[in-house]
């Protein structure tokens, strides 16, 4: 490697840590947002997590495949799907695959509950979106694909 690619690659790299350590604290910040937009819905942000894990779920799906949708541990994850339970907002069915591991699906409630999330976030997602320009959140959406790609390969 060259003098020049050298401290290219060590300026990309100190960029990139940067970058990680902002969306550390806009991830810390973004969960406090999402804990005052659905409090009055009686959720969490972790918990308004796995509602929507599991309502955007193609089919149910058990807490390994919940949690790895989300990139998540296992235990994190089940701990709130069983939070959901209690609330009556998601049902277990038996999994005919793995008959320790059920599959959870959505209740009506927990239908209802998550349209309301929906419609919560999106009055929120207008508003904070109404002056950012398409291409600068195109550019970040592609890029943070991107790194969540190469994490899932590392």
């Amino acid at each position: 490697m060259t003098r020049h690619n050298s401290r290219a690659s060590a300026s990309n790299a100190r960029l990139l840590t940067e970058i990680v350590l902002l969306v550390f604290r806009v991830n810390g910040r973004l969960l406090s947002a999402g804990d005052r937009l659905v409090a009055d819905l009686g959720l969490t942000s972790a918990r308004w997590q796995m509602l929507g894990a599991v309502a955007l779920s193609d089919r149910p799906a058990t807490a390994p495949q919940l949690a790895a949708r989300m990139g998540m541990t296992r235990q994190a994850a089940q701990k709130q799907l069983d939070l959901l339970l209690d609330d009556g907002l998601v049902a277990a069915e038996a999994n005919p695959g793995h008959a320790r591991s059920p599959l959870y699906v959505l209740t009506r409630k927990g239908t209802s509950v998550y349209a309301a999330t929906e419609r919560v976030q999106m009055a929120w997602a207008n508003r904070m979106a109404g002056s950012l320009a398409i291409r600068d959140l195109e550019t970040t959406r592609q890029l943070l694909d991107d790194l969540s790609n190469r994490l899932n390969l590392s």
